[in-house]
């Protein structure tokens, strides 16, 4: 399939990884890469070591697939620390692209110009385009409330199916080179065909590739999202207060319901002003790889998964199909 979004980066498929934080390691960007996709490591919370040891391991895997290889960061944790970053751009490979999500791009935006790199902003309302466009973005990409993982909150949040098509015309209108990806819910040749026919030049799939033979998640918690429905997935902040991590609003978590979550999931003011005992109960069953505890990290597409098979094969799968739908 070639969109603007494959010619622009050398693809075979308008597909990118989303570069999931401790899932979208250095053999999965690699797999996605070497497939024809763009492979966007998890640089996530900007750990220096993690991101050291994963975009290594990446290159020493792509000694052809290189120029399709890049990175991505949640944008509020380099505002407190950008030592992954400035690391990223002192190397001699230049990647693909750099992908920035939740939070203000711009302050960013020269240091990757300086060093040729096309920036990726993700959002998740209409509202941020300014920032983007701002920040000279080449690539845009509009995250639905299904994605798994974080994202905008039930109150702010907006649904793929609506979100993309109007940004489409946003950008068409405000500056038409810029290109447009859909996330959230894509799964299938289904979805990326439907994000085609609303506008968008290609898909950026988190969860599927999740449950991939090359992602860095737990089998433990692959097996539980086998298991679910999209039914059985959620979004709110319970996992971030036990987790430690302090998001700003409007952002949240989508991920399993599992027994833990749906203890505290009408009372996370009780557990945000005493959250101990529930973090104790927490940590042990991520120490005893107990999925009714630990979190889950699979989008509203969960329902959609029914096997781990290898990166290349998914991305084949999902290409050929949307490709005979669209065809006819």
């Amino acid at each position: 399939m070639h969109t603007r979004f494959t010619t622009a980066f050398g693809l075979s498929t308008p597909i990118a990884l989303a570069p999931m934080a401790l899932a979208s390691g250095g053999v999965l960007a690699a797999a996605c890469a070497q497939a024809g996709a763009l492979g966007l490591l998890g640089g996530g919370y900007g750990h220096l070591p993690w991101v050291q040891r994963e975009y290594a391991l990446a290159l020493r895997l792509l000694p052809q697939a290189a120029p399709r290889f890049g990175c991505g960061f949640i944008t509020w944790k380099l505002d407190e620390d950008a030592s992954a970053l400035d690391w990223l751009l002192d190397q001699p490979h230049t990647p693909a692209a750099l992908m920035l999500s939740f939070g203000d791009p711009r302050p960013y935006a020269a240091r990757l110009a300086a060093r040729g790199v096309p920036l990726i902003c993700q959002i998740q309302q209409l509202t941020q385009l300014n920032d983007c466009l701002e920040a000279g973005a080449a690539v845009v990409v509009a995250q639905g409330a299904e994605a798994g993982g974080h994202g905008m909150n039930a109150l702010n949040g907006r649904s793929t199916f609506s979100l993309v098509p109007e940004l489409a015309d946003a950008l068409a209108a405000r500056s038409p080179d810029t290109l447009l990806l859909a996330a959230g819910g894509v799964a299938d040749g289904r979805g990326l065909a439907a994000a085609r026919l609303l506008g968008a030049d290609g898909v950026l799939i988190g969860s599927r590739l999740w449950a991939s033979a090359e992602s860095l998640a737990a089998a433990g918690a692959v097996h539980a999202a086998l298991a679910a429905s999209g039914d059985d997935t959620a979004r709110s902040p319970v996992f971030d207060v036990l987790r430690r991590k302090h998001w700003p609003a409007p952002y949240d978590f989508r991920a399993l319901r599992n027994g833990l979550h749906r203890q505290w999931e009408e009372r996370v003011h009780e557990l945000r002003a005493a959250p101990d005992a529930a973090r104790a109960d927490y940590d042990a069953g991520v120490a005893a790889g107990d999925f009714n505890r630990a979190h889950v990290t699979v989008g509203a597409s969960a329902g959609l998964i029914h096997d781990v098979p290898p990166a290349a094969e998914l991305l084949h799968r999902i290409t050929l199909e949307a490709d005979h739908l669209l065809r006819n």
